[in-house]
C-alpha cells in the first residue's frame, strides 16, 4: 500500500482484517466520491484474498451514486478473492440498502466487533 495519506478513509488494521472507516459525515458531491473511488481502490489494489471491513458510523448521508461505488468495490474484491463486511450503518441509510435489496449482496453487520468475528 502506498504511504501517501487517505483523505476520505482512515485506516486500522486488525488481526484477521482492514478497516477502512468513512471520514466523511455526508458524502453527496461528485469531487468526495472520485476521491473515495480512487482511495477504495488504491486500498485493495490486487491484494488476494484481502478481508476489508467498510466502517459508516461516520456517514450521516450518501448519494445514491456511493451504492454504485461500493457495487464496484465488491466486483473487485470477489475477483480477488477477496471479504467484504459493512458495518455501523445509519437505519436511515440502511433503508437505502433495504429498498435495493443490497442487504442481501452485501455483508452488513451492526458494528466492528460483529463483523469482525465473521471473517
Amino acid at each position: 500500500m502506498s504511504d501517501a495519506p487517505f483523505r476520505r478513509l482512515e485506516l486500522s488494521k486488525q488481526i484477521n482484517a482492514e478497516i477502512a472507516k468513512f471520514r466523511d459525515k455526508k458524502i453527496l458531491d461528485e469531487t468526495a466520491l472520485d476521491e473515495l473511488r480512487v482511495e477504495l481502490l488504491r486500498l485493495i489494489n490486487d491484494r488476494q484474498g484481502l478481508n476489508l471491513l467498510l466502517d459508516f458510523s461516520n456517514v450521516e448521508f450518501m448519494s445514491s451514486a456511493v451504492l454504485g461505488l461500493l457495487g464496484q468495490i465488491h466486483r473487485k474484491m470477489a475477483t480477488l478473492k477477496g471479504k467484504l463486511k459493512m458495518c455501523s450503518i445509519h437505519p436511515q441509510i440502511y433503508e437505502v440498502f433495504k429498498l435495493t435489496n443490497l442487504n442481501k449482496l452485501f455483508s452488513i453487520h451492526k458494528d466492528q466487533a460483529e463483523a469482525l468475528a465473521k471473517f
